[in-house]
Parts: structure tokens; C-alpha cells; sequence
């Protein structure tokens, strides 16, 4: 079976991607509006790119009028947001953060989603995210025109919470006390609770 993405309409070539590029880890975006109004929402195209400087990206892409949605405003007006990550206890709360509400309703109000205050930056973080990314925005990218188009949204890295409880013996954190879920296709998740290791050869 070969696909032609140059033939292919928008919604059924996102349909393939996000079927088969997984799992996808959930970046939790926390913003604050230039008035001061919180906002959260979830994105599943996103990643660290590098250690040096800590950078990480993830994609806002436009809403169906083919508009910014509030997180990229806020952080363009800004220039700062907190990637919280997602662990399967809070699930279902991310994907209500996922509904569209009006401009300048708090997801945090709205969704009963407590919030803590951050240390580098305004925009506060969830706070029972076992871990949480401060960041200071770089730049942005658009690829793309209209709905469904990409803002890729490079962070600088300020700062890091992590909670304790998540912490393996060697003092990083460990994938299955964190139990953090994973975008699959359609409205399917995975648990970062399955897993095996692999050493790899140049070490």
C-alpha cells in the first residue's frame, strides 16, 4: 500500500500521521494573556530538540477558521508558557482542556484544575503534573496557511519542578512511578508504565 500525500486532503493525511507516528508524548500548555488571564491546553506534536541550550517545541496548530488559538496569542504577546507533562490520573481533566471555550475562559476555572504558582516565569503550572518544563519562548515557525496550519513553538528551557514521588534510585525520574500517557491514533492512549530496555552500542 503506498499513500500520495501530495493527493491527499488535510483530514486524512493528519488521520494517517497521527496513526502511525506514536506514541506521541502531551505537552499541557499553560499561558497567561497579556490582561492576565490563564489558559490551558494539550498538544501532541511535541518534543525536546536539545540539551544544549534546553530547548523544547511543540505545535499549536490554527482552529478551523484558520485562526491562532489562544495559547500561541498569549505566548506571542508574552513570551513565556510551562509544558506540563500528563500522567494517567489527570487524563481525563487534559482532554476537557481540549474543548473549545471562549476567549479568555480559564481551563483551569473551568475544568477544577489546580494551579501553582512558577518560578522563571508568570504563566502558572499544574500542580499535581509530576513535572512541569518553564520556558521562555525562542521563536516561532509557520508551515502552512489556514486550518489545521502549524505554528512550531520553540522554548527555551528555564527551569524544571519534578516531584520527588517520581524519583528512581539514581535520582532521575522514573517512566513508571511518572505513568505519564501517550497520544496513539483516533482516541486511543498509552502508559509509559509498559516498557524494556535495549543498550545501545556506542556506549
Amino acid at each position: 500500500m503506498h499513500l500520495d500525500f501530495s493527493k491527499l486532503p488535510p483530514r486524512e493525511a493528519y488521520d494517517w500521521m497521527t496513526s502511525t507516528i506514536l506514541p506521541r508524548p502531551i505537552a499541557w500548555v499553560s499561558t497567561v494573556s497579556a490582561d492576565g488571564k490563564t489558559n490551558l491546553a494539550p498538544f501532541s506534536f511535541f518534543q525536546g530538540i536539545t540539551a544544549n541550550p534546553p530547548t523544547l517545541m511543540f505545535v499549536p496548530v490554527n482552529n478551523r477558521a484558520g485562526q491562532p488559538k489562544d495559547t500561541l496569542r498569549n505566548i506571542e504577546a508574552t513570551r513565556e508558557f510551562v509544558v506540563n507533562v500528563v500522567p494517567f490520573a489527570l487524563a481525563e481533566p487534559m482532554n476537557a482542556c481540549a474543548a473549545l471555550l471562549p476567549h479568555g475562559e480559564s481551563e483551569f476555572a473551568a475544568f477544577g484544575i489546580e494551579a501553582t504558582p512558577s518560578t522563571h516565569v508568570k504563566p502558572p503550572r499544574v500542580a499535581k503534573s509530576p513535572a512541569a518544563f518553564e520556558c521562555l519562548l525562542h521563536s516561532v515557525v509557520r508551515i502552512g496557511e489556514g486550518p489545521g496550519a502549524a505554528n512550531v513553538v520553540f522554548g527555551r528551557i528555564l527551569g524544571m519542578h519534578v516531584d520527588e514521588a517520581v524519583l528512581a534510585a539514581d535520582g532521575f525520574p522514573d517512566a513508571t512511578k511518572l505513568d505519564l500517557v501517550g497520544r496513539l491514533g483516533r482516541e486511543d492512549y498509552a502508559r509509559t508504565t509498559a516498557q524494556f530496555a535495549i543498550t545501545r552500542p556506542d556506549r
